[in-house]
């Protein structure tokens, strides 16, 4: 059965990453979007990171943190398919549980991602990295929007934490910071710039 169709219990899933886990080794974390502007975790150690197989794009609904039930907003999700640079970050194990507990208050209260481990190559070697990853069928994902639908959420989506525009101009400006660039998110930046959003 589809996991989407089963009640989602963020305590369960919390249960299950952190088995998979195991407790055995120091916890790596992917960041691929907030994480970078803001990780709020306290990490020994950070790398950049690519990862095969899936990609950044703004393709989940939020009708909290950047927007609201009447005028949903959008927030970066880890889709399925191509690639993704980000940067990895080392939890020790002596924390690891204490920090994923606050993670996951901040990434899953609504159990809206799917938590797994991915393979995920930095210039040190490959890391087994916890990811925040969307399926499109959950009833979050949106899929392609023409640039006016794109504008109007720029235009008009905020939530508790700001912006649509902001969360995607700070995202810009952490990738950026890092060295990275993602082609995808220089184009919606500079549409909004076109429309003097930016």
């Amino acid at each position: 059965m589809d996991s989407i169709l089963v009640k989602r219990d963020p305590e369960e899933m919390l249960l299950r990453t952190t088995a998979m886990w195991g407790g055995r080794e120091d916890l790596w974390v992917f960041g691929y979007a907030s994480l970078i502007a803001r990780p709020e975790f306290e990490a020994e150690e950070h790398r950049l990171a690519h990862v095969r197989g899936w990609h950044r794009a703004l393709r989940m609904r939020s009708r909290v943190n950047r927007g609201t039930p009447e005028q949903p907003g959008l927030v970066f999700a880890l889709l399925h398919g191509g690639s993704c640079r980000g940067v990895v970050y080392r939890v020790p194990r002596k924390r690891a549980a204490a920090e994923l507990q606050r993670l996951w208050l901040r990434e899953m209260p609504t159990a809206v991602y799917d938590p797994r481990f991915l393979p995920c190559r930095t210039p040190q070697g490959e890391v087994r990295a916890l990811a925040f990853t969307l399926s499109r069928q959950s009833p979050s994902f949106v899929g392609t929007m023409a640039e006016h639908e794109l504008l109007h959420v720029f235009k008009h989506a905020r939530g508790r934490f700001g912006t649509t525009l902001e969360y995607l101009l700070e995202t810009a400006d952490a990738l950026r910071r890092r060295g990275l660039r993602d082609r995808e998110i220089e184009r919606m930046v500079e549409l909004a710039r076109m429309h003097a959003l930016a």
